[in-house]
């Protein structure tokens, strides 16, 4: 398999996943701005939509968005932790959580990368990110992870909660949010990802 990824995205998401389930595969970065990837080729002949994540399968199938190649993955290890078995109510709680992380925190921290938008604006973004990270905080305070066990939707919500400090966010605000991802970073898959993708040489 290959996984197409850019730092500082969410293509970390199936990277994390693919260390946990120590699957092999070849990571390749893409360039964001010009869409040419590490072994020279057009980013956009191998997902259309031109962003990462993307993920090559070894038949020349390609899966993109996040939590549909996350959940992809963790079915390739039957009985692994990371995500319940397919048709149980498990499963649905995670397909939950992945659309939460999905549409609230991942979706509603998009337009706070527009360095270009008016204050005011920009405080409405803020304040209603801050809302979904006052759900997380209560839930974490309870909890260690969104579910039982690690899983796909904790390496997913660990991804975006990266972001927090580009938008002049403080995640030390929610003491449990912060404890949380403390927990997550020092996973050995977290952070042999970080530092392959650190390592990756610019396109």
């Amino acid at each position: 398999m290959k996984l197409y990824f850019a730092p500082m995205t969410c293509s970390l998401s199936p990277h994390i996943v693919l260390r946990e389930l120590a699957l092999p595969f070849e990571l390749i970065r893409v360039d964001n701005q010009s869409k040419r990837t590490a072994d020279g080729k057009d980013f956009r002949q191998i997902n259309p939509k031109g962003y990462v994540a993307a993920l090559q399968l070894d038949n020349g199938q390609v899966l993109t968005e996040g939590p549909a190649i996350v959940q992809y993955l963790a079915d390739q290890v039957p009985g692994h932790t990371l995500a319940p078995a397919n048709g149980s109510w498990q499963r649905t709680r995670l397909q939950e959580q992945l659309n939460f992380i999905s549409s609230e925190i991942h979706g509603g921290s998009a337009p706070l990368f527009n360095r270009d938008i008016d204050p005011a604006t920009r405080a409405l973004f803020q304040h209603k990110l801050s809302q979904r990270l006052d759900y997380l905080n209560r839930l974490l305070a309870t909890q260690p992870y969104l579910l039982e066990h690690f899983s796909v939707a904790d390496a997913y919500l660990f991804t975006v909660l990266q972001w927090l400090p580009q938008f002049d966010i403080e995640i030390s605000d929610w003491p449990a949010l912060a404890a949380y991802t403390a927990r997550i970073a020092e996973r050995p898959s977290v952070q042999a990802a970080l530092a392959a993708e650190q390592a990756a040489p610019p396109v």
